[in-house]
């Protein structure tokens, strides 16, 4: 095989890696919903939702985007083997998010009754007072995240965010609702679910990363941080508000059970970006690694590209399919409201993590963080203002539309920056293969869904008939390549035999 980048194989082993994690974190994100719409009304489901939206919303302004700043300047700082001052990043975005989210939960707990006002919940007031502590604990979690992806151990980020507080909080909230207490179990079970995994969490990357915590410390100047940090904190305010606005809307204009309905729909096609969140956390630092490198950078970009949109695509057209099966068996038939929810979305989510991301995971590794701070000005203002006209004429649905539209007019943004600041573009021979393959998957699945009546049924079969005719589609196209055989070894080596002998032998 020819000289290859080193940087595919990085990518395709920490991101089976975080793969792995998200299949059980989304696998148990799924029981915890599935565990709450049992026990409780939409309701209060509802209104548990938007409590904890509005405490992400809060902790935005309680980090200042600092974490950001930790997997762009210390892989850089690690790099150029100045470890002291990878330290002293870590040290001074710890110390300054903790002072600034205390701060914030504070002035959550004393306004808390003015926000239970705005929504007319009065219960909502109670939440806020009790979830306001988690916000520096929030703070302090996403330090660790990022932390992780810094360093390129994304095992021990699984292992605190996607074992430990998902299996922490499902306990604690079944045991909670088994006894009775309703919204109080939910916000019982996220808090304790979140101060265990931040526990573990600690603890891991101190024994992992001792060799770096140990070395003299070096501040470094916080000019530069705020500079990259600044912009992402107001992109990180407005893309949160543009993920938690179809929730406020929806709660002013709408019913709480509305808000629940809608969370489980969203909750469903968001699903789409497992493949996404699985290779975004190496492949920002990987960008950032080699950032003046246009032709490496953009051939990076190209095969995440594909894997992102090779992998979600069948995902997409199951969900958009069937989604009104897959919301009757999972949750209750009343939540299959929320199908044409799904559908929309998973249309959006699709074409908007191929081409960078929604958060402009490429963007961001690339150091153009203001154009993502534009972006997400884009994102956040068309969603608010399609949702606004339309969900009083739609309900539901006219949030989807809103959200669905403004993730579309963001990936077009995306392209078009990409190609003019470095002429980067995914749009490959190979790549289109990857697309057009997904025609026939949807003509297979289609009869599925229209001519089986039972839910359970159409749910175990669709996934079959779709998988099977794409796969067999980019055989019959020749779709694969040397890129990918080696991501494909880095995932699996027994998979290898799978694909055509020629691309391990070039």
């Amino acid at each position: 095989m020819t000289d290859h980048d080193e940087g595919v194989s990085t990518l395709a082993k920490q991101g089976s890696i975080t793969f792995v994690g998200n299949v059980i974190n989304g696998a148990l994100g799924f029981a915890i919903v599935m565990l709450m719409t049992r026990f409780v009304s939409p309701s209060v489901y509802g209104l548990f939702v938007l409590a904890t939206s509005v405490i992400l919303f809060m902790q935005v302004f309680a980090n200042l985007g600092l974490p950001l700043a930790i997997d762009y300047f210390v892989p850089q700082y690690l790099d150029e083997g100045e470890q002291g001052k990878a330290k002293g990043v870590i040290v001074q975005v710890t110390a300054t998010v903790l002072v600034t989210s205390s701060l914030v939960a504070l002035f959550l707990a004393f306004s808390a009754s003015y926000v239970s006002d705005f929504f007319q919940e009065p219960s909502l007031q109670v939440a806020l007072l009790l979830l306001s502590m988690t916000i520096p604990m929030l703070a302090i979690y996403n330090v660790l995240l990022t932390s992780y992806y810094s360093i390129k151990k994304l095992q021990y980020r699984v292992v605190m965010r996607d074992l430990v507080r998902p299996i922490v909080r499902f306990t604690i909230t079944a045991g909670m609702l088994l006894a009775g207490f309703g919204l109080l179990g939910l916000i019982t079970g996220y808090v304790v679910g979140l101060f265990v995994a931040i526990t573990v969490g600690s603890a891991l990357f101190t024994y992992k990363a001792w060799s770096l915590l140990s070395v003299k410390l070096e501040f470094v100047a916080p000019g530069p941080m705020l500079r990259y940090s600044l912009p992402l904190a107001m992109t990180s305010v407005v893309y949160v508000l543009m993920g938690h606005v179809d929730y406020f809307v929806l709660g002013f204009f709408l019913d709480s059970d509305d808000v629940g309905i809608y969370r489980v729909g969203y909750m469903l096609g968001s699903g789409l970006m497992i493949i996404f969140n699985s290779l975004a956390p190496v492949f920002k630092p990987l960008i950032a690694e080699t950032r003046d490198d246009t032709e490496l950078v953009r051939e990076r970009f190209r095969v995440a590209a594909r894997w992102i949109a090779g992998i979600t695509l069948p995902i997409a057209i199951v969900l958009a399919l069937g989604g009104s099966a897959y919301l009757s068996v999972m949750y209750t038939p009343q939540y299959t409201e929320a199908s044409t929810v799904v559908a929309l979305l998973c249309g959006a989510f699709l074409f908007n993590v191929t081409f960078g991301g929604p958060d402009g995971t490429l963007l961001q590794g690339m150091g153009y963080s203001r154009l993502v701070f534009v972006n997400t000005l884009v994102l956040f203002g068309a969603n608010f203002a399609v949702s606004m006209a339309l969900v009083p004429i739609f309900g539901i649905d006219g949030a989807a539309i809103g959200s669905a539209t403004a993730l579309v007019l963001v990936g077009l943004l995306t392209l078009a920056e990409l190609y003019h600041v470095d002429r980067i573009h995914p749009f490959t021979r190979d790549f289109g293969k990857i697309v057009l393959s997904g025609v026939p998957a949807t003509i297979a699945g289609a009869p599925v869904v229209y001519f089986i009546d039972s839910a359970t049924i159409t749910a175990a079969v669709l996934p079959v008939a779709v998988l099977s005719v794409y796969v067999g589609s980019l055989i019959v196209t020749d779709a694969f390549t040397e890129n990918d055989a080696r991501m494909v070894a880095e995932f699996s080596p027994t998979a290898q035999k799978w694909l055509p002998a020629r691309l391990f032998n070039r």
